[in-house]
């Protein structure tokens, strides 16, 4: 007989992953379907091809196991908005977190006494990636579609939606909007005075764990499971995250680097930092998933391999290049990077950021420039975890996730360069994995999750030799870019983006 499952289902900004979860642990089945989005200052998500790939991730879970889930749980990306009519058509497609439209918008708000108010209020950083600062911009862009306007919801609530009618986000989502009190558990009155909008624009803030069943036969029919079968409406990524990399206390970190990357832990308290915006989003109610989320991750990567080594037919595979990366001593022979090649956002969130080679001699080669990129995304990572210690006091292990995780030698890097146990997690998706373990609690399939907490993965503990070049380096990289901010913001006058 076929054990009982629950399906994790994370929506992200690229594509749709599910993961089947038994109460014992045992992953039955993961998938991915993929869609595109535009990729400039416009970043854009169709959401017909979401609900699609949505669906289509169920029906393949059922197909491969040969049996429905007992309860579906929903993971999604932060930060994304769209406008929707009184029938809940979309005005416009979703709008990403890296879509840039409004980023004069959130400088000016970041430099007035509101924009500290906000922040501590809210927990959500002031940039260009909050749903406040893109409302706020429809209002000043598009007068005319702001005030079609019925809702502005997220990508998961449009697809919540769409299963039952209903408009509610999860207090995780809501508090990443830049709108939402994560004391109060309410939308907060300044923000929603700034963005210009009142509540009922907005969805129903409930629970993680609010569920809902009773879905139309139509839509049961498509997704191949009984119209009973109970929703749970789950998390953001980034909270779901660290629950399924059982980063579960202070002493831990969770680590994802995906495109992008972010460094977070859980504690019972917000980090507030107002200066370098330490985001605090609630996993539940009363606990919180505080830390940072840089731009530049795996992309920096695809950028070596894409521009640094074009053309050199033996570095044409992401292998090749962490074979290279990892025949180059620590240090990279005094070059440093800093890696905002596309803007940065924590620790110093400035959009206009670049990157910049440092210390670059004839004596330096392509292996040392990708050591160095390498070097300056985990140094970037250090920052926002140096200041998470500040506030919730040592962590002493990395779990990391995501897309580099294959790659040893930056896994060691990792560990080399922070100091601390780098834990590999396994390659199945942890945010959809979170939202499956929450669903197994909620319906008492298990009763505490570190009941099955998976053994340990690949360990990468710190070379002490290496280790000491970059205690030594390390100061020196985060001394530049005060250093170079303005020289940044000029340059960036006569770039075209």
């Amino acid at each position: 007989m076929q054990e009982s499952y629950v399906l994790g289902i994370d929506i992200g900004t690229g594509s749709v992953k599910a993961v089947a979860l038994t109460s014992k642990g045992n992953v039955l089945h993961s998938g991915q379907i993929f869609y595109t989005n535009t990729n400039t200052a416009k970043t854009e998500q169709d959401t017909g091809l979401v609900w699609e790939a949505f669906q289509q991730n169920i029906r393949d879970a059922i197909a491969y196991i040969q049996a429905p889930p007992f309860a579906i749980g929903l993971s999604s990306a932060m930060h994304s908005v769209l406008a929707v009519d009184e029938n809940g058509q979309p005005l416009t497609n979703a709008v990403l977190w890296s879509d840039t439209r409004s980023t004069e918008i959130a400088q000016n708000l970041r430099g007035m006494p509101l924009g500290e108010q906000l922040y501590l209020a809210t927990g959500t950083p002031v940039h260009s990636m909050s749903p406040l600062c893109k409302i706020r911009w429809w209002k000043e862009a598009d007068p005319a579609l702001f005030a079609r306007a019925h809702k502005f919801i997220s990508i998961k609530e449009a697809i919540w939606h769409r299963l039952f009618g209903e408009y509610a986000v999860d207090y995780s989502l809501a508090t990443a909007t830049g709108l939402f009190n994560h004391q109060q558990l309410q939308w907060d009155d300044a923000a929603l005075l700034f963005a210009g909008i009142s509540s009922e624009k907005l969805s129903r803030p409930v629970p993680v764990t609010h569920q809902k069943s009773g879905l139309s036969a139509e839509t049961a029919g498509r997704l191949g499971i009984p119209p009973s079968t109970p929703f749970f409406i789950g998390g953001s990524d980034g909270c779901l995250a660290n629950l399924g990399s059982f980063c579960l206390s202070p002493a831990e970190a969770a680590i994802t680097i995906g495109t992008s990357a972010a460094v977070r832990i859980t504690s019972k308290s917000p980090v507030q930092k107002p200066a370098q915006m330490i985001f605090n989003y609630l996993l539940e109610e009363g606990t919180y998933v505080s830390g940072g989320a840089v731009n530049n991750g795996g992309n920096v990567f695809q950028w070596l391999l894409k521009n640094l080594f074009a053309g050199h037919g033996t570095v044409n595979t992401y292998e090749g290049l962490f074979q290279v990366i990892a025949s180059v001593p620590a240090g990279s022979n005094g070059l440093l990077f800093l890696p905002y090649l596309h803007g940065e956002r924590a620790p110093i969130w400035d959009e206009k950021s670049c990157g910049v080679y440092f210390g670059l001699t004839a004596s330096h080669g392509l292996a040392q420039m990708a050591r160095a990129a390498a070097e300056g995304v985990a140094f970037a990572l250090g920052q926002i975890l140096s200041l998470l210690e500040e506030s919730c006091g040592p962590v002493t292990q990395l779990r990391v996730s995501g897309g580099l995780v294959e790659a040893g030698a930056v896994m060691q890097l990792l560990a080399d360069s922070t100091g601390k146990e780098v834990v590999v997690q396994q390659t199945e998706d942890a945010s959809a994995i979170g939202a499956a373990l929450l669903v197994l609690k909620k319906t008492g399939l298990i009763d505490d999750y570190n009941a099955i907490r998976p053994m340990t993965g690949r360990v990468y503990l710190p070379n002490p030799a290496a280790r000491a070049v970059y205690k030594d380096l390390f100061p020196l990289y985060q001394s530049l870019y005060p250093l170079l901010k303005d020289s940044m913001h000029t340059i960036s006058q006569r770039q075209n983006l």
